[in-house]
């Protein structure tokens, strides 16, 4: 059954051109069917450089590039996001922090709708600190929690207070998990993911600027969290999930720990370990895009 972008905004079927400032893209200048009608998966992180190292890992894994290869950047004319595409897979950076992938997220759904895709699963791959988890350790996010842990995203329009749902596809999540069995490297838990608006004071740390809690206080704060069920704390999945409720399309938010949380504040983990760290995520879910297309 096709499944389409369903777009919540009347508004746009009045326009005659639709630009994707944000992308360098609009519908007046790009044939967007051509250019992504083909697209099934697309995997969303932070750093453009990293989407562009996923880009070319899935390429390999799925035969379509060789080493080597270089990927132009579909959004070259601008320096806000990058976006790389290999046959069925878009790979694309969203920034840090929720105003940032938020801004993101309208433009790439916009784009998959003027695309004509269906049957899309986007995938939120990234880093995060976790709680009671060994370093290294992938959360696959059961739904994505607020700093109070509660599963919904609060936004204001039009000076009034919108809650939204974060529940995440439990069967994808489920899925997820099997792959990860199957490949069997890592560490994987199914947990409830923290979104906070902030990297210091947001999420309880003590190395920041300003700091006017104990460490005492910080410790119960995240332990609460952990008896709530929150197994890492990042800066993106609240609005992610909700957005993707919304359009109707079928998401997962898979990150690395890089720390326990409960053990300090600092990352000190030598550079070569963050960098296998980080692509344990790229592997799941680059497994389960090879599965997907019955290429395991």
């Amino acid at each position: 059954r096709e499944n389409f972008i369903h777009l919540c905004n009347p508004h746009l079927e009045k326009m005659q051109e639709d630009i994707l400032y944000h992308f360098a893209l609009g519908t007046g200048t790009h044939d967007f069917p051509a250019l992504f009608g083909d697209v099934k998966f697309v995997c969303v992180g932070g750093s453009p450089s990293r989407m562009k190292a996923f880009i070319a890992y899935i390429a390999e894994e799925l035969g379509l590039g060789s080493p080597g290869c270089d990927y132009p950047n579909i959004c070259a004319g601008t320096d806000r996001y990058a976006m790389y595409k290999v046959g069925p897979v878009l790979s694309v950076s969203h920034g840090m922090g929720i105003p940032s992938i938020a801004i993101m997220l309208h433009e790439l759904i916009k784009l998959l709708y003027h695309a004509k895709c269906s049957n899309v699963t986007i995938f939120r791959i990234g880093t995060s600190g976790g709680i009671g988890l060994d370093p290294g350790s992938v959360v696959i996010t059961r739904e994505s929690v607020d700093a109070t842990f509660k599963p919904q995203f609060e936004q204001v329009v039009l000076g009034k207070t919108v809650i939204r749902s974060t529940n995440l596809d439990e069967q994808l999540t489920k899925e997820l998990m099997q792959c990860s069995i199957e490949i069997g490297q890592f560490h994987t838990v199914i947990g409830n993911t923290m979104c906070t608006l902030d990297f210091y004071e947001g999420q309880g740390r003590l190395d920041g600027a300003i700091c006017l809690y104990s460490e005492e206080e910080k410790l119960q704060y995240l332990k609460e969290a952990y008896d709530s069920g929150v197994r890492n704390i990042e800066m993106e999945s609240s609005v992610f999930a909700a957005m993707c409720n919304l359009s109707g399309v079928k998401a997962a938010v898979v990150c690395v720990t890089l720390l326990d949380r409960l053990e300090g504040d600092q990352i000190s983990t030598s550079h070569d370990v963050l960098v296998e760290y980080q692509k344990r995520p790229q592997k799941l879910v680059g497994y389960f895009i090879k599965k997907s297309l019955g290429k395991v």
